[in-house]
């Protein structure tokens, strides 16, 4: 469906970045129920570091060349990395939070 809505629509969005949406509304209205996909996200959530493997080593192979933009480099992705960390940090503290309540809510 993410290869479909990436060819019809005229969007810059890659087609794995529409299977997440639709994933993500499935889950929500339960069309798809956690327990279906449960197993496979903790598997792919398992493996993930193993997916950055080939990109550390392509930046070893660059490093040379990555020396001269090396100050600028930490300039951009320092306060990306803070950025994303804290919103990260603050979505989880809301679900968690939204999820006792619920929690609270049904007993």
């Amino acid at each position: 469906m993410g290869e479909v809505l990436h060819a019809v629509l005229p969007l810059p969005v890659p087609a794995s970045v529409y299977g997440l949406v639709l994933l993500l509304a499935a889950l929500t209205t339960g069309v798809v129920k956690l327990e279906q996909v449960k197993e496979t996200g903790t598997y792919l959530t398992g493996i993930f570091p193993l997916l950055f493997v080939p990109a550390a080593a392509g930046i070893m192979e660059l490093w040379a060349e990555m020396g001269q933009l090396l100050l600028p480099i930490l300039i951009a992705i320092l306060p990306v990395t803070v950025l994303v960390m804290a919103a990260a940090g603050r979505t989880t503290q809301a679900l968690t939070a939204r999820n006792k309540k619920e929690e609270a809510d049904h007993d």
